[in-house]
C-alpha cells in the first residue's frame, strides 16, 4: 500500500510483549514515511470500540498484535474496509488481509539440527541462538476485493500462499 499514511497499531496491553510490539513497529513510520498510532487494547470489548473510535481518524491500514482475538480483528477490519495485517499465519484465513511470518516448515527444520547436535553430545548453552531468515506471506484476495483494494501482480507472484 503506498500510499498509506496512517496505520494504526493495535497492540494488547495485557500482553508483556506489547510494549517490543510497539517498539518493533516504532522505526518502520519515519522509515516509510508514515504515522504510526497505538492504538492500546485492555479487554476484548475494547477492541469492539476501538473501530468507531478509528473511524474518526480513519487510518490507512492496521496492524494486529497476534495475542488479540484476532479473529475479531479480522471480521472488524473488514466491516469498517480498513486493510489489516498480522503476523500470524491463521489471520488472512479468519478475513484479514495479509499475515508476514516465520515459516514454520523451515523452523522445525531448524530445530530438528538443533536437536540432533545435542543428541549427538553439543551442550545447548554452547549453540547459537538463530533467528528465523525464511518468511511467508500469505494474502486474502477475497478481503481485497471486499474492501476495494487491488493487489498489484508482483506482490501476488511473491505470495507464498494466496487465498481466494
Amino acid at each position: 500500500m503506498p500510499s498509506a499514511r496512517r496505520i494504526a497499531a493495535l497492540a494488547n496491553v495485557p500482553d508483556p510483549f506489547s510494549k517490543s510490539f510497539l517498539k518493533q513497529l516504532e522505526p518502520a513510520g519515519p522509515a516509510t514515511g508514515t504515522s504510526i498510532e497505538p492504538v492500546l487494547i485492555h479487554t476484548p470489548e475494547e477492541l469492539d470500540a476501538a473501530f468507531p473510535m478509528m473511524e474518526k481518524s480513519r487510518p490507512d491500514a492496521i496492524v494486529v498484535q497476534p495475542s488479540l482475538p484476532i479473529k475479531r480483528a479480522a471480521e472488524l477490519a473488514l466491516s469498517y474496509r480498513i486493510p489489516a495485517f498480522c503476523a500470524w499465519r491463521p489471520f488472512p484465513h479468519d478475513g484479514g488481509l495479509a499475515a508476514y511470518v516465520a515459516a514454520e516448515t523451515d523452523m522445525y527444520r531448524r530445530a530438528a539440527a538443533l536437536v540432533d547436535k545435542v543428541l549427538k553430545g553439543e551442550r545447548p548453552a554452547e549453540l547459537p541462538v538463530e533467528q528465523p531468515t525464511k518468511f511467508d506471506l500469505i494474502l486474502n484476495l477475497k478481503t481485497a476485493k471486499a474492501i476495494g483494494l487491488n493487489i498489484s501482480p508482483s506482490l501476488l507472484a511473491r505470495a507464498d500462499e494466496v487465498i481466494e
